[in-house]
Order: structure tokens, then C-alpha cells, then sequence
């Protein structure tokens, strides 16, 4: 009896079994086939490029600072203004520069004023200079006729000699005067000077960048006020690895794409800095860019270099299928489609380079149709 019933549940699974075959056949027949086109993995030579990170900086850039110490009275402009050559920027306070002003003045003026007394006294010495020359001279005469005693013609002589000795100091004085008042011509010079440190203004048209100064601070000479940049002259700064720098010299084209500018720079090398970043191992690399409005400093971009040409395989970009961090494409196997997944590399327009994962003649499916996915059945058409 046990046997009966034992060969009973066998036949009974065996026959479930020859049931579900026909189904799961019937299920896989009655799946509809997909139009596709494809196009073949092939080996291709594309021009090998060194991509290098790097961040936008303005080619001229100061940091404005004050002359002189003084507290700060009026701030003109805010970060972000754009400012002309020579536009106020900050304006000190003056009190102290003109109490000094007004002091150098004053002591000009009074050299000024002592000027007609030293002429008058240069005229009253030379007239008696000339009197006691006309005197001499007659006094010479007189002395050969023997009509007067040497002692007068002695103090005749005498009378010369000290009128000679008092237009020369009134000469001396005249020249001392003129030289204190051209002293204090350069007195007044100086403080003017002095005086316009305290309007601190804008050395060249740009845009303010960064303002560490409010009303009431103390400026110390030295000390940054503002930071301004040469608008519409602008460099990309590249990180490049040591070990690329000898493809790289100076005038070479780059292609440098950056955020937030929708089309590609086409620029060339500028610079090459000689020192290389310890940390980094990788040298800096200026290369000069376009005017182009959207350019701001600190943008960060990328830098793309030709170093020749290379064999690679290639693909249509939009067969790529992204999943997170996963890359996948389909190819048509015996009408089927498979999913391959792969790694890939430059982007070359609308062609990517593949890395791994597929192999030269593979049929890729591309464009993708909507809801197409792995062990679906396809058929090919051109």
C-alpha cells in the first residue's frame, strides 16, 4: 500500500512538471519584438588629450591699502561695484594732516614776508657801496696832490672796504631767504601730498572683489582695504601633473571648458610657473582666456591638452545607459538583447570611448527604445 502511495506523488509532480514546460515556452514566444537599430564597436583613432582641473584668476589683481594712519570717514564703494581709474574709494579723516597744512603755510608766509625787507636791504648796501666808491676815488686824487693827510684817505679806504663787507651780507641774507622759503615751498608740497593719501582711490577701472573696511576703523598703512581685479582680463590656473609637464610649452592651444560657461574657451599657454607643489607633485600652468562676459574669477573649470593621437574603441554616446554609478549598454545577440556593462573613457562630440566591457564588432543598440531592457527580443533593421 505505502508503495502505491509513494509511486502516486511521484507521477503526480512529474506530470506538474510536463505541465509548466509548455507555459513558460508559450510565455517566452509571446513576447513582442522590438524594432532596433544598431551600430558596430569599432577601433578608432582619436587625438589623445591630458585633462587638467584647474580655477579662473584675474590677470591683474591689487590690494588697495592706505599711505597713512588715520580713521576712516566715508567707505565710497561696496564688494561687487565696479569702480574706474582713479574713482574714491575711501576718504581718512584729515584733522591732524591739516593743523600741519596750515602750519607749513604759515611759515612760508612768513619767509614771504621778510623777502621786501631783505631786497630794501640789499639796495641800502649797494648805494652805499657806490658812496664810498665815488668817495674813494676822489679821495685818491685829492691824496696824490697831496692836498689830504693819509689818515683821511686811510679811512676813505677804510669806508669802502665796509660797505663792500655790508653788501655782500645783505646779498648772503637775500639768498639765505631764498632758500628757507623754497624749504618751506616743499613744506607745503608735502603735506599737500600727505594730505592726498587720505582720499584712497581705485589705481585702475575693475571690479571690487573683497571690502575689509567700514566707517569709524583705524586704517593702518599696509593694512588691506579692498581687493579689486582688472575686469575682462582673466587666466585659468591649471594643476598639471609633473610627469605631463614636458608635452606642455609655452603657446600651446588648450580647449578650456568651465561652470556656468556653455561653450568651449579656446585659448593658449601663457606661462609656465618653474615651481613644483610639494604636496601635489604638480606644476601650475597660466594659460591666458578670452573676453568673455561670464567669466568670473574663482570659477573652477577644466583645461583640455592635445599631446598627439591613439587608437581606442568607440561608441555612439547616446547608447550609454547611466545607473548611479554603473554605465551598461545593450547589444543585439541572435535577437536578443543583452545588457553589457561598461567603463568608459574620453568624450569625443557625440562618441565616448570605451574602456572595457565590450569588444570590436559587437552590434550596440542605439538610440535605446523606451522600456527596452535585458532578454528582450529585437530585431535589427537598418
Amino acid at each position: 500500500m505505502t508503495k502505491n502511495i509513494l509511486f502516486l506523488i511521484a507521477a503526480t509532480i512529474w506530470l506538474a512538471g510536463c505541465s509548466e514546460a509548455p507555459k513558460e515556452k508559450s510565455a517566452t514566444s509571446s513576447q513582442p519584438i522590438v524594432v532596433v537599430s544598431t551600430v558596430t564597436a569599432t577601433t578608432e583613432t582619436w587625438p589623445s588629450i591630458y585633462e587638467a582641473t584647474g580655477t579662473v584668476r584675474a590677470r591683474t589683481t591689487a590690494v588697495i591699502s592706505a599711505k597713512l594712519m588715520g580713521y576712516v570717514r566715508e567707505v565710497k564703494v561696496q564688494a561687487g561695484d565696479r569702480v574706474r581709474e582713479g574713482q574714491l574709494l575711501v576718504t581718512l579723516d584729515t584733522r591732524d594732516l591739516d593743523v600741519g597744512s596750515r602750519r607749513a603755510e604759515a611759515a612760508r608766509e612768513e619767509v614771504r614776508t621778510a623777502v621786501p625787507e631783505a631786497d630794501s636791504a640789499v639796495a641800502a648796501a649797494k648805494a652805499n657801496l657806490d658812496l664810498a666808491q665815488v668817495t674813494l676815488g676822489r679821495m685818491t686824487d685829492l691824496f696824490q696832490k697831496k692836498s689830504i693827510s693819509n689818515q683821511e684817505f686811510d679811512e676813505a679806504s677804510a669806508r669802502l672796504k665796509a660797505a663792500q663787507a655790508a653788501y655782500e651780507m645783505a646779498q648772503a641774507r637775500r639768498v639765505q631767504l631764498n632758500s628757507k622759503l623754497a624749504q618751506a615751498d616743499q613744506e607745503v608740497r608735502s603735506t599737500e601730498v600727505t594730505r592726498s593719501y587720505a582720499d584712497v582711490q581705485a589705481p585702475f577701472a575693475g571690479v571690487v572683489i573683497s571690502k575689509s573696511v567700514d566707517p569709524g576703523s583705524l586704517a593702518l598703512p599696509g593694512a588691506p582695504l579692498f581687493t579689486i581685479e582688472r575686469e575682462g582680463a582673466y587666466r585659468f590656473e591649471a594643476s598639471v601633473e609633473e610627469s605631463r609637464l614636458a608635452a606642455i610649452r609655452i603657446g600651446q592651444p588648450v580647449s578650456v571648458n568651465l561652470d556656468g560657461v556653455d561653450r568651449t574657451l579656446e585659448a593658449r599657454v601663457s606661462e609656465i610657473v618653474p615651481a613644483v607643489d610639494a604636496a601635489s607633485r604638480a606644476y601650475i600652468v597660466k594659460i591666458d582666456l578670452p573676453a568673455v562676459p561670464a567669466i568670473r574669477s574663482g570659477v573652477f573649470g577644466r583645461a583640455v591638452f592635445q599631446l598627439g593621437s591613439r587608437s581606442l574603441l568607440a561608441i555612439p554616446a547616446g547608447a550609454v545607459t547611466d545607473r548611479g554609478q554603473l554605465q551598461s549598454v545593450l547589444v543585439a545577440d541572435s535577437g536578443i538583447a543583452r545588457t553589457r556593462l561598461i567603463t568608459t573613457g574620453q568624450k569625443l562630440r557625440d562618441w565616448i570611448e570605451v574602456l572595457s566591457g565590450l569588444t570590436a564588432g559587437e552590434k550596440v543598440i542605439s538610440p535605446v527604445p523606451q522600456g527596452l531592457s535585458d532578454g528582450a527580443r529585437v530585431e535589427v533593421r537598418p
